[in-house]
């Protein structure tokens, strides 16, 4: 899935009651990104306006995004949803567009993959979503689609994740499904 750069800004205001809300999360979470600081990350987020945008659509929809790495090769920061369980403005959707357009009724509002590139951010993959577990306890009560290797989604299925009794467990479901519990996580890399 390509991600969608987007020249979204948010107003002055919203920007810096934004980043103070990251930077309060960041100092409260240190422990997801040992030896960062926050402002070399806030250069990075002020420097990057369309960026922040998307960052903001992830806070809106319940992600609580945080730094969770460094890229040292491109200098990126990476920003993962944190929230305990999965976005709850994300929940009820199917994992891509042909999922939904091949339910005949009882169909979802969105999808997944069109909400992440509509807020400019990229799904987790399943690797991604194994490193966010090491972080701390996710999805205990929820699940997570995750990218689905096009081997898969050929054959109609779509892969989600989740944390039960201490392990992280990969599933499949028809791509067109969709369930209260279950949303999407997100990736940016500022």
């Amino acid at each position: 899935m390509k991600r969608i750069e987007t020249k979204q800004e948010l107003p002055p205001k919203q920007r810096d009651e934004l980043l103070k809300a990251f930077e309060a999360r960041f100092i409260k979470n240190m422990t997801r990104h040992p030896g960062l600081e926050w402002t070399k990350v806030k250069v990075k987020l002020e420097a990057s306006a369309g960026k922040l945008w998307s960052l903001n659509e992830m806070e809106k929809t319940g992600g609580e995004p945080d730094v969770v790495g460094h890229d040292k090769k491109t200098g990126e920061y990476v920003f993962f949803d944190c929230s305990a369980q999965s976005p709850e403005g994300r929940t009820s959707i199917c994992y891509d567009r042909e999922g939904l357009e091949s339910r005949k009724e009882h169909r979802p509002k969105n999808t997944a993959q069109d909400m992440a590139a509509a807020m400019g951010v990229e799904l987790l993959t399943e690797e991604q979503y194994r490193e966010l577990q090491k972080l701390g306890e996710f999805d205990t009560k929820s699940s997570s689609w995750v990218q689905t290797p096009a081997a898969v989604r050929k054959l109609g299925g779509a892969l989600f994740c989740d944390r039960r009794y201490g392990q992280v467990f990969v599933y499949h479901n028809g791509a067109q499904s969709y369930y209260g519990g279950r949303a999407f996580r997100g990736s940016l890399r500022v």
